[in-house]
């Protein structure tokens, strides 16, 4: 690991352990984790926004947005765009040069799902993450059909790819293993 990524990393992880609830430092070094095993050989602007993708995503609330569908999508638009600011600010005081800050950005805005590799890489890891982490709670928190909705959105959003891994690496019911298969 090159000193800028060690640096980078830890700077990260400071801003994530003043989260209030303790879950974004936790959430970092899941995705961090999970990108390793994914993506082995995945380049350092990859790895820090891997890392960074929920920087200090407490300090913009959701409930600072309207509800429905119109209010959630500005306010994840906001957070991508807050997010690639701060790790590019992070970067840039860990010694990357600029085109790498401006690189995280691309990937952390998600600009070229299913063009870029490293932005669906990206994503693919943080269906991942939720798959692994998240989803038995939030699943169970919702009915079978919102659960289904959500398990669609999430499969349409990875790579081929990522879909089939998926499948090998988790054990779903058929009517969710069928929602990855279809999309």
């Amino acid at each position: 690991m090159s000193d800028h990524l060690a640096r980078a990393l830890a700077l990260i992880d400071t801003a994530n352990a003043a989260d209030p609830k303790g879950e974004a430092l936790v959430y970092g070094q899941r995705m961090t984790e999970e990108l390793a095993r994914l993506f082995p050989d995945a380049s350092e602007v990859l790895q820090v926004a891997a890392r960074g993708q929920h920087v200090e995503r407490w300090l913009l609330p959701r409930s600072d947005y309207p509800e429905g569908k119109a209010g959630y999508l500005d306010w994840r638009r906001e957070q991508g765009r807050r997010h690639a600011a701060r790790v590019a600010g992070i970067m840039e005081k860990a010694g990357f040069p600029a085109s790498d800050c401006d690189r995280v950005g691309v990937l952390l805005r998600k600009e070229g799902i299913k063009r870029d590799p490293e932005v669906q890489a990206l994503e693919d890891v943080i269906c991942f993450v939720f798959v692994r982490w998240y989803f038995a709670p939030f699943a169970a928190e919702r009915d079978a059909a919102s659960t289904l909705d959500i398990v669609r959105k999430t499969a349409r959003k990875m790579s081929e790819a990522g879909r089939a891994r998926l499948l090998q690496d988790f054990a779903l019911p058929d009517d969710l293993a069928e929602a990855f298969r279809a999309a």
